[in-house]
């Protein structure tokens, strides 16, 4: 006896005839998509809430003062140019 493996890849489920079970899989489906956005809306303000906890529980920290005569910045170390300037 073999296995017909094409009639297992084509299967393609059909929507009711009945118009009653039409709108109540098409009920059904709506309230599946309504209970994921809700789901994932009650997730990420679970995510955002706890952060928040999180920053406003953790002691705060004075910033290290410089010393006297210390200037704070970034600086870039320029090489020196050649005082030839091309010439030979």
């Amino acid at each position: 006896m073999t296995f017909r493996f094409q009639r297992l890849f084509s299967y393609c489920p059909s929507k009711p005839r009945n118009p009653l079970l039409r709108i109540l899989v098409g009920m059904l489906g709506l309230a599946l998509l309504v209970l994921l956005v809700v789901f994932g809306l009650v997730i990420g303000l679970g995510m955002l809430l706890f952060a928040a906890v999180r920053r406003l529980m953790r002691p705060t920290v004075a910033p290290a003062r410089a010393s006297e005569g210390v200037i704070e910045g970034e600086f870039v170390h320029v090489a020196k140019a050649d005082p030839r300037l091309g010439l030979r």
